[in-house]
Order: structure tokens, then sequence, then C-alpha cells
């Protein structure tokens, strides 16, 4: 295609002024460009022109042609992005620029390169949507000449087509753009798949020709008999869709092709409506295979009526909707400019949609804190299969297939999500963990002081409440990590003889320094984690430092004269309700009332053991490392503990036994039968109680049953 040609395409709904400034855009990177060739023994211009008809055939403005004709200028010519501010103006400069910044840079891992790309990507289309428009259109035409790359690149990058660019195209109702980006990638990725999947579609489709005419030509002339407005196109499988359909859906090639699949385009959303009924009555619907996406749009602004009919012994797919919702279907958000002027309702609600999700994706990015993680977000909003909940006050939410009410909670409102403890789903109290069905009415119940639990991030499946819960969790365990740290910090400078209060801002500065970290709150944080040893902290707090940071001779020959364990003064107190980094032992089980003690583990901050736990004897025979605990007096969380029953086998002694649990107010978790025999029986119980005391009343309890011949606490 030459320059005049594309000029002539332009005419069509471009003026004459904007037509001349694309020219002048296209002669200027000819001559940048002027020398150099492409991998298929082209002369380069030849891409920009191509990436620039890609984009006329969605009726782009001017703007993103002449951008097109320029985007690999600063990259590949060394041409500054003032100079092209100069000649063409900022926001094609802008354009430019932001499409070059998204070619790959080198990184550690091809993965973190891609993510990093993707961030770039996130930035460039917060600030001009364009950006990423002229970006598709650049990847679709090298996606078409990828054939003359080696077999690793094009391995490579149908790979990020398929992973990255494909569904960005289809979040942005690009549907053309994106079918063909999938077939591309799909026959590079797959090619002896790709053309055996191409020959059998081209093989059927000479003997489905005779019955797609027929079904044709009787929705014509029922159409013409109401007189209703509508054109007829036959719809065309797609080898990625079938191929995907085939693997993931397990359905068999003739299962795919048997159905065949029409699109009805008419004037205005009333006529869609009475064509649905028309066809209707010329062929039966298949009960619950109609959509309405015209009162309810998916996420990316697609609109229109989808039914499934069956008639001449086969299924008929049937898509309708009006020439705008077909604009918006196959291009998307580029349909924008098209219909730029013409205050179409459909395309300003597609707009919303798509500065909802880049605004969305900008959030994600400023909650993690690495671009992998960010992509791992952004790739569960890429493959949306949606469904539409309702909020008590009657509005309408899009959540992907899978979603709970904890991602229903995000999606109103971070801190609503932050705050859920409960959920009503149709009037009815419903499991946070339950994945939620169209039409639902959810009710999210909060409670002030109430945050995320991290067993939620097994079951969220949208990126914004994954990124939200990891964000919250993050600064939790930060948070804890400073509290622990302190208080373990304190107890130590206790057996030197000081508080933590008297210790001088320069001292700790240069303490901060010698340990590298940014301040004293990381200091404690790492601490806190077991990274660092409070002992060893305490001492250099009470030492004189030597200008390179180590601890003067004096300092370091003063004796170890209060070991952290002799000194009962300093205990730290604990809670049981420490939240992150503080854990209880599986082994031991400890409980309050119990004497215990508390073990670092690098960056997981403590573990608390009984005191007499022989696998902390066997583990830590250095007592030195332990940190005395007490417990606070006013617990009233409850905690687990194991015992061991042995029992004479009667009817209902089981039975007997929980009755007697529940008597002395303690609750079961699991009852197991260990081993039995014709006389007796040796039951497991796991119970929860909330102090030795309470313990003992259960054990009481338990001991008075006639069956019971003895009742042990368990520890490993």
């Amino acid at each position: 295609m030459t320059i005049d040609q594309l000029a002539d395409q332009l005419s069509t709904y471009l003026d004459t002024p904007r037509i001349n400034q694309v020219r002048r855009a296209y002669y200027y990177a000819e001559q940048a460009h002027a020398g150099q060739m492409r991998r298929s023994g082209e002369h380069y211009i030849t891409h920009p022109l191509a990436v620039a008809h890609i984009l006329a055939d969605m009726k782009l403005d001017h703007q993103s042609l002449m951008a097109a004709m320029l985007h690999d200028v600063i990259e590949d010519t060394g041409i500054p992005k003032d100079a092209l501010a100069e000649q063409f103006g900022e926001p094609v400069a802008d354009l430019v620029d932001g499409v070059s910044k998204l070619t790959q840079i080198e990184f550690r891992t091809r993965a973190e390169a891609q993510a990093e790309n993707f961030q770039k990507m996130t930035l460039a289309m917060a600030r001009d949507i364009r950006v990423i428009l002229v970006k598709l259109a650049d990847r679709l035409h090298n996606m078409r000449t990828l054939g003359h790359m080696s077999y690793e690149k094009r391995q490579r990058i149908a790979t990020e087509t398929l992973d990255i660019y494909a569904p960005i195209a289809n979040r942005l109702g690009m549907h053309s753009l994106c079918t063909e980006l999938e077939d591309l990638g799909f026959s590079f990725l797959h090619p002896m798949r790709s053309r055996y999947i191409s020959k059998a579609v081209e093989k059927l489709r000479g003997s489905h020709r005779e019955i797609i005419e027929e079904i044709q030509a009787r929705v014509e002339e029922k159409l013409t008999e109401r007189g209703m407005p509508g054109r007829i196109l036959g719809r065309e499988k797609h080898l990625n869709s079938i191929y995907n359909k085939m693997k993931f859906k397990h359905k068999s090639f003739h299962e795919i092709m048997d159905v065949y699949a029409f699109r009805i385009i008419t004037d205005s959303t009333d006529d869609c409506y009475r064509i649905l009924g028309a066809v209707h009555s010329l062929y039966k619907p298949l009960p619950g295979r109609f959509k309405d996406y015209i009162a309810m749009p998916k996420a990316n602004g697609y609109q229109s009526l989808h039914t499934t009919l069956f008639g001449m012994h086969v299924n008929i797919e049937i898509q309708i909707r009006t020439e705008e919702m077909e604009q918006i279907a196959n291009n998307g958000i580029a349909a924008h400019w098209l219909y730029k002027n013409d205050n179409s309702t459909a395309i300003e609600v597609s707009q919303r949609r798509v500065d909802r999700w880049v605004q969305g994706l900008i959030e994600m990015r400023e909650r993690t804190d690495d671009s992998l993680e960010f992509i791992e977000h952004v790739k569960v909003d890429l493959f949306p299969d949606e469904i539409y909940v309702f909020t008590p006050k009657g509005k309408i939410l899009e959540l992907p297939g899978g979603a709970t009410p904890i991602d229903f909670a995000y999606a109103i409102h971070t801190d609503i999500g932050n705050a859920c403890v409960a959920c009503r789903i149709n009037r009815n109290l419903g499991s946070l963990s339950q994945p939620l069905q169209s039409g639902q009415t959810v009710e999210i119940i909060t409670a002030p002081g109430a945050r995320p639990n991290p067993a939620w991030l097994s079951f969220v499946v949208t990126g914004k409440a994954r990124s939200s819960i990891r964000h919250v969790l993050k600064y939790q365990k930060r948070t804890e990590s400073v509290e622990l740290g302190k208080a373990l910090l304190k107890k130590s400078l206790v057996g030197f003889g000081a508080k933590l209060s008297e210790i001088s801002d320069q001292q700790r500065e240069r303490v901060v320094k010698h340990n590298q970290q940014t301040d004293f709150d990381d200091l404690l944080g790492e601490i806190g984690l077991g990274n660092r040893m409070a002992y060893i902290i305490a001492r250099q707090l009470t030492s004189d430092l030597n200008d390179d940071g180590r601890e003067s001779d004096s300092a370091s020959e003063t004796p170890n004269v209060v070991s952290l364990q002799d000194n009962g003064r300093g205990s730290v107190t604990i809670r049981g309700t420490e939240g992150l980094l503080v854990r209880f032992a599986s082994c031991c089980k400890p409980i309050p009332g119990d004497p215990v003690v508390g073990v670092m583990e690098s960056g997981n901050g403590m573990v608390i053991h009984t005191d007499t736990c022989r696998r902390l004897r066997d583990k830590h025979g250095d007592r030195s490392a332990l940190t005395h605990l007490k417990w606070a007096k006013d617990i009233t969380d409850e905690f687990s503990v194991e015992l061991r029953v042995e029992l004479e086998r009667q009817r209902g002694v089981i039975a007997e036994m929980a009755s007697a649990v529940a008597k002395a107010d303690g609750n079961i978790e699991r009852i197991n039968v260990e081993e039995q025999n014709a006389r007796l029986s040796v039951v497991s119980l796991v119970v929860h109680v909330n102090g030795r005391r309470h313990l003992a009343r259960v054990m009481r309890r338990v001991r008075n049953i006639r069956a019971v011949t003895h009742i042990s606490r368990i520890r490993y």
C-alpha cells in the first residue's frame, strides 16, 4: 500500500488539511528511516505505513495516524521528542514517546521484562488510551510479518501476544483485532495444530454451504414479511477459539462446528428486540441460552442480543445488534473517535468503562511492590467471564466468573473489603468464600476495626481484591514486626540496665547505620521478624560505636552479665491475639497458664512453645536464644488442645463424651478414633479452651464418664 492509497482511504472520514498532516508525518518518517530495512527485505517505512493503514480501518483520528507513522523514529533514528513536538505538536510527540517507551528493555528474566513492560503500558494508557491502540496495531503488523524471524523469537513474541496483547484488545472491546492476534499467535505457537484445524474447517465449509444459505434465506424472508430492516451475515469460527474449546471444554471438532452462527445488523435497539421475536417464531429457542447484553453490557462495552435456536436438525446461534453496536463490537474503544461528534450514549458508556478499568490498573500498580506481582493480578482481570450481581440498592456490578462476596466488597470500595466480616446473599447469610451467581443480590456486613484474613487470598479471584488484601497484610506484618521488635528490645535492654527511652537519637542513628537499615523502625521490624537478635542490638545501643561502625574494645569485652532467659523482670507479655508474627507451636499447643518461651524464626517472627516442649529441647539446646514470656491476665480467646482418651467400648459413649465437653463450656474441633479392639478404644480429641483452668474442668467432666479409664493431654 502507498501513501496515496492511504490518503484515498482517509478521505472517507477526514478533511484535506488533516490528511496532509498525515502525509507530512509519512515523508518525515521516510526520511528518518532512509536506508533501514526489515528482516523481510522491504524498506522499513512499509511497517509504519501498514500500522497507519490498520488504524485507518478503525477510522482513528489524524493524530493517532501521525503517531503510527512516527512510532519508531525516537527509538530507531535518534531524533529527540522535542524535534517531533516542534514539527507536529505536543500531542503527537507524547503519543510517539508513549509508544516508544513500551519497547523491550533488559532485565534479569524474560518474565520480569514482560511485567515491567506491562506496567509502562498501564501508565501510558492512563495518560492517553490511543498509545495502546497504536501499540496494538504495531503488534498486529509485526505478527503478520513474523515468519521472517527465528523460531525462538516467533515462539516468544507469539506467547507474549496471546498472554498480554490479545487480552488487552479484548478488554478494550476490539474484537476484530483481538481475533486476528489470537489466530496469528496460535498459528506461530502451534503451526501443525493450526494447519490441521484450518484444513478441517475448509473441508466442512463446503458441505455446510447449502444449509447456511437455506437458513439465511428463511430468516431474510421472515424479516421482509414483518417489514423489519436488517442485514444478515454468516459468522466464522476462529481457529484459536476452536482449539481452546477442544482443549479446555473437551468438545469434539464436529460438536463445535455443528453450530451455525449468524449476525443480524439492524437500525435501532427497538428493532433488535422485534427481530428477536421474529426469529423465535421461526425456530424454537433453546432454554437458558438467551443473553441480553444490550440491557447488561459486558465489561468491555460489548452490546448485543444472543440467542440459540433449534431448527432443521441443527443448532443456530444468532447475534442481533445495531450498526453502532457492531462498530463497538469490532473496534471497541477505537470506535470512540468515529462517533466522537455524534453524542453517542453507548460510546460514552464504553469510554467510562475503559477509564474505570485503566484507573483500577493504576490503583493496583500503586499497591504492589514489584511488576511480577502486578501482572499476576492483572492477568486475572484480562480474562473475565462476567457475572452480574446486584447491590441492595439495585445497582448492577460486573465481576469475573467465580467471584466471591469478598471480590464484590472490594469492587464497591477498598475500605468495605477491608472491613468485611460477613455477607447476605438474597437476604440469607452466606459464606464469604462461595462463588456468586448472576442475578444474586449481595449485601456486605462490615465491622469497625476488622481486618482482611490471609485465608481470603486462597479464594478471591479479582486482581483488585488480591492486591488490596496483600497490601493490608504487608502493612499489618510491618506494624506487628515493629511492635514485637520493640517489646523484645526493651526486654534485652533491661539486662544492660538501660531503657529504650533513654537511648539518644545520635546513638540510634549510629546503630541503624551500622546495621544498614534506613531508620530505627526498620531495625525494630528486622528484630520482630527474627532477622536480627534483640540482645545484640541492645548491646550496640548501650555501647560506644567507633566512626567505622564497630563496637569499641571496652564495649565488646563487656561480659554477658544477664542472659535473656535469666531476666524474669523483662518478660514479654503475650495476649494470644498478636496476629501474623506470633504463632503458637503445633507440637505442644501452648495455652494460657502454661510456662511459655518464644523462639525467633528468621523472616517469620516468633513461635511460642511450652517450656517443657520436647521438640524445642531437640532443636534449641542453647536456651540463651529463647525469650521468656508471660500471659496477659484478661485473655478471652480460645486455644486448641489435644487430649488422648482411653475408654471401654459402649454404645453412645462418644456422644456422652461430646456432651461432657459441651457442659464444661468446651468446643470440639475434631474427634478421631485412633485404635480399638473388642473391649477398648483410644480416642484423640481436639478441644478449644481458654486456659489451663478451663482445660482442667473439661478433663474432669470427661474423666467422670464411667467408661473412661484414662485421659491425658498430648504434646509432641
